[in-house]
């Protein structure tokens, strides 16, 4: 405690920066240079020695180099993210490459900087994250004299293709003050992508303000979008600032941007493309700099030529368009997902969670997860909360599925030409009863039949009963 305390009151100028790096010349050069600068440095010659750093003192910037024997900057990158410290990451690498640079900003890195670099860039990165740093541990920055919560950036997971070429449009789109439409199906993560939009782009230092439109009542959604003055209507006892003004110098985040109604679109239209608008029960007219995010699960633009939502709103929503891709076409990203969420629910819960085996991974693989990432999200925070095992295996894993994704899993045999429809229907009742170990229930409930139906058609095939099981006779 009294070494965190000694050096917080050194840093108290320009910041504390700690320099990871093995190759001592390296270092040292880095390291002088920010002293220079006025920062207090710290020097680590490997990841693990960084750790131990980090145990007896605060940073504002980590400087890490990528390739170091041991430790590699990327996994040690990984032990600080599962320590959540405000310290902000910058990624030094000779072996620079698209592959290195996304997986470091995916595992929570500030920026990254190529080798050879030259001392102002250094200067300026290091300037930014330390900034940054400072403001998180504030937890607000100002914005005209007003306090608003300052945004990290999120932690997004994945190294499948699609996840690359997200990450790649997001970041052309961050650099940006257009408005941009992300749609995708619900439980991808929409808000997750608004969110990173806001805090890598050029209003990181102003609010967030997110809408969750489908919770606003109707004839409340004017007063909650663009406020009210006092006795506008019943119960409007004051005046009252709404969404767009709290967001102002910042990014205002509609989610589910179809719920609002045509004829307060057209008002939306107005203040996207003028940049004004009106209190609910004043003339007065106020202008507002908002970068609107819109986000729908829908398809917006199928809607607008069916009439359910305005034309020309749509075109001026989807300046720059997003699609965030479900989680059954990027499911090589399952294992490190699910190794994210695990860590999660660990932190939380104080305790050890089961592990997922290798044939439970498989199982999770045919699932189709039409609820997405919460979806898995949810179903691994229920096997790490209420499975007292230390290893999940696919048979317990199975009990948590839905029956009709475990029905599907598996390859589905070939049916040679000619074969009957009786013969057929046998063959799939009996991969289903031996899907489910010869329960009639489970495996009447994932075929769609009842019990006595399913009974029926077992004492055909020569199938003996037993208590709830049957087996084959002979």
């Amino acid at each position: 405690m009294k070494r965190k305390q000694a050096l917080a009151a050194e840093a108290s100028g320009r910041g504390a920066v700690l320099v990871v790096d093995d190759h001592a010349a390296a270092r040292a050069s880095v390291a002088d240079v920010l002293r220079r600068c006025g920062y207090f440095v710290g020097e680590c010659s490997s990841g693990a020695e960084a750790l131990q750093a980090l145990d007896k003192a605060d940073y504002d910037c980590i400087i890490t180099d990528l390739k170091m024997p041991g430790m590699s900057g990327l996994e040690l990158i990984k032990h600080l993210e599962r320590r959540r410290l405000r310290a902000r990451i910058i990624m030094v690498t000779a072996y620079a490459s698209v592959s290195s640079a996304v997986a470091a900003m995916r595992m929570g890195a500030f920026d990254y900087i190529e080798k050879p670099f030259d001392l102002e860039q250094l200067e300026r990165l290091t300037a930014e994250a330390v900034r940054h740093a400072r403001l998180l541990q504030d937890g607000v920055t100002k914005h005209d004299g007003k306090s608003v919560a300052l945004v990290a950036p999120p932690v997004m997971i994945g190294n499948s293709r699609p996840m690359i070429e997200l990450r790649a449009k997001i970041e052309q789109v961050a650099a940006t003050s257009e408005t941009v439409l992300i749609t995708g199906e619900s439980g991808t993560g929409k808000e997750l992508v608004a969110k990173w939009i806001h805090a890598t782009g050029p209003r990181r230092y102003g609010p967030f303000v997110s809408v969750n439109c489908p919770a606003l009542a109707p004839h409340l959604m004017e007063s909650e979008l663009f406020g009210h003055e006092r006795g506008a209507y019943t119960g409007a006892d004051s005046a009252r600032a709404g969404r767009f003004e709290t967001a102002d110098g910042g990014t205002l985040l509609l989610d589910e941007v179809t719920e609002i109604g045509l004829p307060l679109q057209a008002k939306l239209l107005r203040v996207l493309q003028e940049k004004t608008f009106e209190r609910v029960g004043s003339s007065e007219t106020r202008c507002v700099d908002v970068r609107v995010i819109a986000a729908t699960n829908r398809d917006l633009k199928r809607e607008a030529a069916e009439g359910a939502f305005r034309a020309d709103l749509y075109y001026r929503l989807a300046v720059l368009p997003i699609e965030v891709p479900p989680l059954r076409e990027r499911k090589e990203d399952l294992p490190e997902l699910i190794a994210h969420f695990r860590s999660r629910c660990q932190e939380r819960l104080g305790r050890e969670v089961p592990e997922i085996e290798r044939s439970a991974l498989e199982v999770l693989a045919e699932h189709d997860w039409p609820g997405n990432v919460r979806e898995l999200e949810n179903l691994v925070t229920r096997l790490c909360v209420l499975e007292n095992t230390p290893r999940i295996s696919a048979d317990r894993l199975r009990k948590w599925l839905p029956a009709e994704s475990q029905s599907r899993s598996g390859p589905l045999p070939e049916i040679p030409v000619g074969t009957t429809i009786p013969e057929m229907e046998r063959q799939l009742i009996e991969r289903t009863l031996e899907q489910f170990g010869g329960h009639r229930s489970k495996a009447a409930k994932a075929l769609g039949i009842g019990v006595r139906t399913l009974t029926d058609r077992l004492r055909q095939y020569g199938y003996a009963p037993r208590t709830k099981e049957f087996r084959k006779a002979g």
